[in-house]
């Protein structure tokens, strides 16, 4: 499966929406369908949606190669400003539009179509290197997983949040490719529905064994005995370890350690946000009150009821066993074992 198909001036998204009844793709020519497409959740998930950006930032520099310098980096920074505004949470796509603009920035004394070519390419690295390092992050996190394993996940970070293989759900194909036995048990994620239309498609597209549950019932089977550990993505993470997530995950963690289990976040360097403190000052996405009152166009909720619809929440550091990244484990995550990390691999 693959959730972005990129050719020279165009770039295609497995439309999530209609997953897991319709397999369609939707063409984008442009930087503002670029933008459209991951405002409107066509494409989702914090690494997909990062290269997403840079693709529409190549698209951007495409239609602007008939300005001069000064007009031409103009455009690429109000750009940049459009895709950012499309889903402030995760970080991922805020990283790979600032990585375009440096990449033209620094080639600014270049002809235009030059540097439109150059950053159609950085994309493309963009995208091959969120393939390997989510392998090495499946790699990391399966050495952590006993031979025989039942994970409770939240929404989707697997193939379909990246450009291939996933973070959360990379370490559970690592895993099984290991031979580990893994049963996978699936949130349905409410109120978009990801656990439900993509995790549980995704995984048995592997045949991989899983299991869908609504949310509620995640407590009920932790304390049957019936989960082993629980796994999780991110969508950004503070400098000192607090994650924001899916909704719902924060009362994961919380059950988590009610039962002594091990609360797994698996998420690349790039979902770092050394410039946020804690959780606190992650900005948190609220969403068209719809998703909560319709499910597939069909109202379920009586009109005009008042509705708060927060796509994210944040898990406290202090509930997180390990953050587990391509540059290695973290245990037990505090700001200066973060700081560590970056510094020792050079991403400080």
């Amino acid at each position: 499966m693959e959730a972005i198909r990129a050719d020279r001036g165009k770039i295609a998204f497995l439309d999530q929406r209609k997953l897991p009844l319709e397999t369609t793709y939707v063409e984008c020519h442009d930087c503002q369908s670029v933008a459209s497409a991951i405002k409107e959740m066509v494409v989702r998930g914090a690494p997909a949606i990062g290269a997403a950006a840079a693709y529409g930032m190549a698209l951007a520099a495409a239609s602007l190669m008939h300005l001069d310098g000064e007009l031409f980096l103009a455009g690429l920074a109000e750009a940049a400003h459009g895709l950012k505004a499309t889903r402030p949470t995760a970080v991922n796509l805020s990283w790979a539009v600032e990585r375009m603009l440096s990449v033209a920035r620094t080639q600014a004394g270049r002809e235009p179509r030059q540097v439109a070519d150059m950053l159609w390419e950085e994309a493309e690295r963009i995208a091959a290197e969120d393939i390997a390092i989510n392998k090495k992050i499946g790699d990391s996190g399966a050495k952590l997983l006993p031979q025989e394993v039942r994970i409770l996940t939240h929404c989707n970070a697997g193939a379909l949040a990246t450009v291939g293989y996933g973070t959360a759900l990379g370490v559970i194909r690592s895993a099984v490719a290991a031979g580990k036995k893994v049963i996978v048990f699936a949130g349905e994620t409410r109120p978009y529905l990801q656990g439900a239309r993509l995790t549980a498609w995704e995984l048995m597209q592997d045949n991989i064994p899983v299991t869908l549950i609504a949310d509620n019932m995640a407590g009920y089977l932790m304390q049957k005995g019936a989960v082993d550990a629980v796994l999780v993505g991110a969508d950004r993470i503070a400098a000192n370890g607090d994650v924001a997530n899916k909704i719902g995950t924060y009362s994961l963690a919380v059950l988590a350690r009610a039962h002594g289990l091990p609360f797994y976040v698996a998420a690349p360097l790039s979902t770092f946000d050394l410039t946020i403190a804690s959780g606190d000052d992650i900005p948190i996405e609220e969403r068209a009150a719809a998703e909560l009152t319709e499910i597939a166009g069909v109202r379920i909720a009586p009109e005009n009821v008042a509705v708060y619809n927060p796509a994210f929440d944040v898990t406290p550091a202090a509930y997180i066993t390990a953050i587990i990244t391509e540059a290695g484990v973290i245990a037990e995550p505090t700001p200066e074992k973060i700081k560590r990390l970056f510094t020792v691999h050079g991403h400080e």
